[in-house]
């Protein structure tokens, strides 16, 4: 009956088929510009995430055991907040945070609190979503202890020079160790961690950079990249022909040292500052005659002055006798 009466009222009006289609038409193009137009303006609202901690603490696991939730007022778009609480509200998010931000409570305890929080308010919400104030005042963490230990990073490189350059110094790294997280039969076997290499070729000037370490199987690390640098600078030669004096001889003793004068190839920093022949002394030692087989002992030098970067002693072995002082 009531079918009658609205078909009959259609009909009064005008209305076929072909009309009533097009009226949903429009009214579902409507309700669409309107659904748009208010999930696009800004709105204020409480939203909740579930949150994990990941934190490199020294000696404790890099991920927190539980979960907390984070629950802060909000500005957003309708969109953001219609998302946010069908999805954002079960999907836990993953956030890494600094060290100086985790501070510890008691045993496996960590906290954070609200203040700390407004910095990692866009891995929490994402960028589009703007914080007002966090209603969390403070999230605790567990983070279960594991077994590690500190080793030095050592530096892989191959590197050449231009003519007449080289460098002063070895290489270094910072941080120059790291520490080392895993099963204690892992950690036994690992003394040190190595860079990936670092290439440069024909060299004329300092360089520094930042270089990742070689990653190890079922292990982490404190950190996963180090800085470096290698100190570079021009350089000249200068061949001196220098005496080689004995060291540590007892008073009863005396050394015959064969050939008693040695050439000495000196790389010097450009421009030439010191007289590397009256600065730089050679000398053996006779606690090495003493381990010595054959009498032959190594020409060693005393120290180098400041703007003398390398050497190279020719013969770098010298022949020694040794007889009671008469």
């Amino acid at each position: 009956m009531m079918k009658g009466i609205l078909d009959r009222l259609l009909k009064s009006l005008g209305f076929s088929g072909r009309d009533w289609a097009a009226l949903l038409l429009a009214l579902l193009l409507a309700f669409s510009t309107w659904l748009i137009h208010n999930l696009s303006l800004k709105y204020n609202d409480y939203l909740t995430v579930p949150v994990i901690a990941m934190c490199n603490l020294d000696g404790y696991a890099e991920q927190s055991s539980n979960q907390c939730e984070v629950v802060a007022r909000c500005r957003a778009t309708g969109y953001n907040v219609l998302r946010m609480d069908l999805i954002g509200s079960r999907k836990v998010r993953k956030v890494v945070f600094q060290p100086t931000v985790m501070k510890h409570k008691e045993n496996d305890v960590f906290y954070v609190t609200s203040s700390d929080l407004l910095e990692y308010s866009h891995l929490i919400y994402g960028d589009d979503v703007t914080v007002e104030y966090f209603a969390s005042d403070t999230l605790f963490f567990n983070f279960q202890k594991v077994d590690f230990k500190r080793v030095p990073v050592e530096p892989v490189y191959a590197i050449s020079y231009r003519s007449q350059y080289t460098n002063v110094g070895d290489m270094e790294l910072n941080p120059d160790s790291v520490t080392v997280y895993g099963d204690p039969y892992r950690l036994e076997a690992i003394e040190r961690v190595y860079t990936h290499p670092i290439k440069r070729v024909e060299l004329d000037a300092d360089i520094q950079g930042v270089v990742p370490l070689e990653k190890l199987r079922n292990v982490r690390f404190s950190t996963s990249e180090a800085h470096y640098s290698l100190d570079v600078t021009r350089y000249v030669e200068v061949n001196v022909k220098l005496p080689v004096s004995a060291a540590g001889l007892p008073a009863d003793k005396e050394m015959v040292i064969l050939p008693s004068n040695v050439e000495v190839a000196l790389r010097c920093s450009f421009p030439l500052t010191v007289d590397p022949q009256n600065e730089v002394t050679l000398y053996v030692d006779y606690k090495d005659f003493l381990t010595s087989i054959s009498g032959k002992c190594p020409v060693k030098v005393t120290s180098l002055p400041k703007g003398i970067i390398g050497y190279e002693i020719r013969p770098m072995y010298v022949e020694c006798i040794v007889s009671d002082r008469r």
